[in-house]
Formats: C-alpha cells, structure tokens, sequence
C-alpha cells in the first residue's frame, strides 16, 4: 500500500481486528494510501470512530461482532462482517493483531467478497433460545449417560438409547422394576436422586424453550410454509430462519446446501471430477437438524409416495451402495436444504436442485 498520509479526514475504509481489552485498527483513504494504523483500548473505540466521517469498517464475524456493528451504524459507518476464513489468504508473514488489521481491511477490497449481516438483540436472542436448548440436550444427555454407568457399577443393566437411560430413572426412583424383582439399595437412589432432579429440571427447560419456539413459528407465514416440507418441524423452520437472514445472497439452492456443507467436497483436475464426502463446513447446528429431519422422514416413508421420498426409496434399494440409510439421510438433507431455498424466494420447486 502507499505510504501513511496520517489525515483522519481522509479515511474511507477500516479493518478493525476485534478483542476484549484492545482493538486494532488499520484505516486506509481513496487511494490505498494507510492514513492510520492504531492501537485503541476498548473504552476508546467509539470514541475514535466519532472522529471519523463516514466509512466501511469491516471486522472478522466473531461473537462480539454485531454489537459492534450496530454501534458503528449508530455513528453513521458502513459496519460490514467478514468470515475469518476469507481473511486468512489476505495475512502477510507472520501474526499480530496489526497484521490481521490489515488483513481485513483488504479482504474487504476484494471483488465477490462474502459478508455477513449484522444482526439484531432480537434475532441473536431467537438464536440465543436455540443455543441454549442445545447445550441443555447435551447436559441432559451427559446426565443420563452418567445414570446408566453408576447403575452398572452395581449390575443394573440397560442397553443404549434415552428411552432405556429414562427406564432406568424410573426404576431407580422406584426402587425396583415393575415386577418388583430388581430392588435398587436405598443409599444408591440417595446418591443418585440429585441427578436424577437435574434430569427432570433440563427436562422441563427443554420443553418450555419448544414451547416459545412453537408460538413463534404459529405466527411466522414462511415458517408454516417450510413445514410443510417432511421431516421440517418447528425447530428447523425456526432455526433456518434465524440463522440465515437473507437468502437471497445465494445464486441457487445448490450454492446455499454447499454453504451449509452438505455437498460433496472436490478435487478435480484435468476434467475428471472427484467427489469426496461432504464438507461439513458453515453451522453444524444446521446441518445436524437437517440430517435428523431427513432421518425422521426415512424413517416415516412407509405409506408416503412424495417425490423426496419416492427419491429416497430408490437410493435406500440399490445393492451397490454402502451405509445406505445414512448416506441416503444425508443426501435428503441436502435435498430440503435447495428447496428451503426454493420455496422461501418462490422458486419453483425442484428448479435449483
């Protein structure tokens, strides 16, 4: 870049590198030219920016990212989100937070750059619900592995699967099984009843947060309409539509499932092509509901003649393919992610896929 003019009243375009103490800002004019490269303690950044006319500040998407770029709007900025893989071509030698400054501020310049939204309290708090209902089923589901160990310890057996893991929780806070012969030692459930109270505590949580989630989505009109896509329920519609604010910035259906990494990953050359397993990249959260609805839709195909469905019987019957109702689910997922495309921006069905 040209040489540092060092008039703030020049400054066009920003990258600034995000922390939780100090923030790192690279400022550039018109021309390229770097006009400030500067250190600034996080008390002091709004107060840096006031002094600035109007421009784009881009930062990495991170945690802390919309606050920021809601508060940069506030004082008239262009505030633009960037992934950190795509600034991670852009960092010369070596890592500081200057140089991740900088990198930002020119993967910012690049043509056919990707950015993402800023979003609202309001949205990230509707993702904030779905956030927490996850990290309650993991705990719910640690705790009930817990239970079905300890029980081991003293030969209370019980095969794998949560709906045995709760039979076992009824047992032991009966005391026996129901023929009364299995008879659990009252120290045992002693030690045991503050898990099982934690169990019943995430229980209720979990349902309360489908609750709210099932009132939301009674008054959402797209909402209503991807449910009626098999295997799409509440929580997907709603998480689909929290997630991704704006689906118009994919060119088709097939783009927006690869951005959610259920397309297989490449490495062709010289015209052959090699497709691999899927990628697994963009959010996991995502692409695990969309293989669990596919799953519930396979598993529900008996008396449906959809066309999803007629599609996936016909793949579940070939001979020569291996892990057929896994690779099929996944291969639906894929399937329901081009047509929440197609549908949420009125494309006829099927056009993109």
């Amino acid at each position: 870049m040209a040489k540092s003019s060092g008039n703030l009243e020049t400054v066009t375009r920003v990258g600034l590198d995000l922390a939780k103490n100090f923030f790192q800002v690279h400022a550039i004019d018109a021309q390229g030219a770097v006009v400030c490269v500067r250190k600034l303690k996080r008390a002091g950044v709004l107060e840096f920016f006031a002094k600035l006319p109007p421009c784009e500040v881009t930062m990495e998407a991170c945690s802390s990212a919309h606050h920021w770029g809601r508060e940069l709007v506030k004082l008239g900025h262009k505030a633009k989100l960037i992934p950190a893989a795509h600034v991670k071509p852009y960092v010369r030698r070596g890592k500081s937070d200057a140089i991740d400054a900088a990198a930002i501020c020119e993967a910012s310049m690049r043509p056919g750059q990707r950015f993402v939204s800023v979003r609202s309290v309001e949205n990230q708090a509707e993702l904030m619900r779905h956030r927490t209902r996850e990290l309650l089923m993991r705990q719910r589901t640690a705790m009930l592995n817990a239970l079905r160990g300890h029980l081991a310890e003293i030969g209370i057996i019980a095969s794998q699967g949560a709906q045995n893991a709760y039979g076992l929780k009824r047992m032991l806070e009966a005391g026996h099984d129901g023929d009364g012969e299995v008879v659990v030692p009252d120290c045992v459930r002693e030690a045991l009843a503050p898990l099982c109270a934690q169990i019943d505590a995430a229980d209720e949580q979990i349902e309360a947060i489908d609750d709210e989630i099932a009132a939301a989505v009674k008054a959402d009109a797209r909402a209503k309409r991807l449910m009626t896509i098999p295997g799409i329920g509440p929580l997907i519609a709603s998480a689909m539509l929290a997630t991704v604010q704006d689906f118009g910035s994919f060119a088709s259906g097939r783009e927006f499932a690869a951005h959610l990494g259920l397309t297989p990953r490449q490495h062709s050359t010289g015209g052959k092509a090699r497709l691999g397993r899927i990628t697994k990249m963009g959010d996991r959260y995502l692409r695990s509901l969309l293989v669990v609805g596919a799953t519930a839709a396979l598993n529900h195909a008996k008396g449906h003649n959809d066309a999803l469905r007629t599609w996936a019987k016909a793949l579940l019957g070939r001979q020569d393919v291996k892990h057929k109702f896994k690779l099929t689910a996944v291969a639906l997922a894929g399937l329901f992610s081009s047509l929440i495309f197609d549908w949420l921006l009125g494309i006829p069905v099927g056009e993109n896929v």
